[in-house]
């Protein structure tokens, strides 16, 4: 038994070192962008480090066959087995030294990793053959040729499977059989933590090229195609010429003038954005809901400034990071920050605020992978990124992470220091489930959905203790507060998810940086996270760059709220909304005038089918 479990480790180990490998002939190849970027010998040499875990994940996966061959061979030794696990180990080699080598070869022209696009391009070959110079091709190909003949005389020369026969043991077999498919399983999954294992493992660095090298080729390429293959090759949500679309986007997005209602006292304060974890505008009693949720919420709103026409364009905490960092709506299918070949061509809020001497911070007291959302607000920049395993750990927790009051305590202890301006974005987490927060339950109606609106005051008690504490601080009184969802939830009222009721949501300015005859006033303006970088560049005076994101102080801005399903969108104008499903081709929801159904109900499929297609060819 211990030497056939040590057999099928070693090969468990030949992937690994296939994958380092590669990793080394990518950075060695890449060695001048790498040079160009001045980082430090330390700084890469970490890249195969923070790779492991994806590392690990990749080779369990493929170790699945071998220990399906090894299950037989334990009670049935054959020849032919052992043909069919050497041929198998030499198309695996041979594919994966294919990934790492083509992906090598396209990260100087194209600045990201193989992905489903790419393999569209591979249809016209020669294309790509004329587009890179001779000497690239010849000197990939020799690489190619290299690694895999290199890799096999290894693997022949220190694995024993095919040399070595097994010796019968029905218990040991038995064992084997029951006990690894439970490691295999562990490793390709991440372990047994809440949230399963995502490209966010391997980032690490504020170097993108180092962060690319760190996820293992063969599981981004992977889940890039399984996360891209209902589009590839068409937009599932066409439903007129691509030139019509694109002229009522245009239409819809039109501002005659562009101008900016100035709400603030000074033009560069220092921005706080607390992001609250699904919190519904049912929890807030001035949008709806029921008296007692969130009553220090609705202390805030006396000095704040309220929207109250606010909808989330998602329902997942991806979807609203997003909007809020990229200014890109919600999509159907799929999210954008599962896409790293695809959200760098978008611009970033934070990048931006950067280049304009913001300091910039981001807090949250859980592990950031869910949704691969760690890489996106990597890719942002921020200057300092802090999530649960940053945190002292002594601190109690839950579940998921740092409990709120933790979280804020932290970011308040460091802004003590910071240099101003800046931006520090916080993501709270006791809303979501499993509730575990540290407080007795004060609420006892809501019915299923109790432990949600207790969770709910207790996020509510953390936030005003923190404004409490924050009004003591230097920089108080020049700084805005942004309070907001990052999407809603299923509330004690049950509205479907595909209602424009479930996807109402609190934003809420607050600060003394407001203008004193704007606190307490409310707005009816539709607005969503997506609206949030426009907005505020525009009240920094900095140019925006965000084509879906509106200015929402601008006078002529275009009204109306948008929110995806899987099969489709909700669409609302000031004179009416529809719930479309395009799969069934069917209206969920419609209210409609007569004259200008038609009109509304175009320009909202046109809206969805021009966003979409916009993301396809990113």
């Amino acid at each position: 038994m211990r030497n056939n479990l040590l057999s099928f480790l070693k090969q468990w180990f030949y992937w690994i070192l296939l994958f380092a490998l590669g990793r080394l002939v990518f950075l060695i190849w890449n060695a001048n962008m790498l040079s160009a970027a001045q980082i430090s010998l330390s700084e890469i040499a970490k890249c195969f480090y923070f790779a492991l875990k994806l590392d690990v994940s990749t080779a369990c996966y493929l170790s699945v066959i071998p220990f399906l061959i090894y299950a037989v061979l334990y009670f049935k030794p054959s020849k032919h087995i052992y043909k069919i696990h050497q041929i198998y180990v030499i198309i695996v080699t041979f594919i994966v030294y294919l990934i790492s080598i083509g992906e090598t070869g396209i990260y100087s022209e194209w600045k990201s990793k193989l992905n489903a696009k790419a393999l569209a391009y591979l249809q016209n070959p020669a294309e790509i053959v004329s587009s890179t110079s001779t000497l690239n091709v010849i000197g990939l190909l020799l690489l190619l040729g290299i690694l895999i003949a290199g890799s096999l005389i290894l693997f022949e020369k220190t694995f024993p499977f095919t040399k070595h026969p097994f010796k019968k043991s029905v218990a040991a077999g038995i064992a084997f059989i029951l006990l690894m498919p439970l490691l295999l399983f562990t490793g390709i999954r991440g372990g047994w933590g809440a949230i399963p294992i995502t490209q966010s493992q391997s980032w690490y660095s504020h170097y993108v090229i180092l962060n690319d090298a760190a996820v293992n080729p063969g599981w981004n390429l992977l889940v890039n195609i399984i996360n891209n293959q209902k589009f590839l090759k068409t937009n599932p949500f066409e439903t007129m010429p691509d030139a019509e679309a694109n002229r009522m986007v245009d239409e819809i997005h039109f501002c005659k003038t562009d101008t900016t209602i100035n709400i603030l006292t000074t033009p560069r304060p220092n921005v706080v954005l607390i992001i609250m974890e699904s919190w519904s505008a049912d929890l807030i009693e001035s949008l709806g809901g029921t008296k007692g949720i969130t009553p220090q919420f609705h202390e805030l709103e006396k000095d704040g400034y309220l929207f109250t026409q606010a909808y989330s364009s998602g329902n997942r905490s991806q979807q609203g990071m997003a909007g809020l960092f990229a200014g890109f709506p919600a999509l159907p299918i799929t999210t954008l920050t599962e896409h790293p070949d695809k959200y760098v061509k978008l611009p970033s809020l934070i990048k931006i605020l950067n280049a304009n001497k913001y300091s910039t911070s981001f807090y949250f007291g859980g592990q950031l992978i869910y949704g691969n959302i760690k890489s996106f607000i990597m890719f942002n920049e921020f200057n300092r990124i802090v999530e649960g395993e940053q945190f002292d750990a002594k601190i109690p927790r839950g579940k998921l992470g740092v409990h709120d009051e933790y979280l804020f305590k932290r970011q308040l202890n460091d802004l003590k220091t910071e240099q101003q301006p800046f931006f520090s974005a916080m993501f709270t987490l006791s809303t979501h489930s499993p509730y575990d927060e540290p407080m007795q339950k004060v609420l006892d109606w809501g019915g299923t959905e109790n432990n949600y609106i207790n969770s709910a005051y207790y996020t509510d008690k953390c936030l005003g203790n923190y404004l409490t504490e924050a009004k003591k601080q230097a920089w108080y009184n020049n700084t805005l507060f942004i309070i907001l969802a990052d999407h809603s939830h299923n509330t004690y009222r049950n509205h479907n998810l595909q209602t424009f009721e479930y996807h109402k949501i609190p934003i809420l300015l607050y600060g003394n940086v407001l203008k004193p005859e704007l606190r307490g006033k409310q707005s009816e303006v539709y607005i969503s996270q997506t609206d949030i970088p426009s907005t505020l560049l525009h009240q920094l005076k900095i140019p925006s760059q965000f084509e879906w994101s509106r200015n929402v102080f601008n006078p002529y801005a275009p009204h109306y709220a948008y929110f995806e399903m899987n099969d489709g969108l909700g669409w609302m104008r000031r004179d009416g909304y529809f719930v479309y499903n395009k799969t069934e081709n069917v209206f969920l929801d419609k209210k409609l005038p007569n004259p200008l159904e038609d009109s509304i109900v175009k320009e909202g499929k046109a809206y969805l089918q021009h966003l979409f297609k916009e993301f396809i060819d990113f």
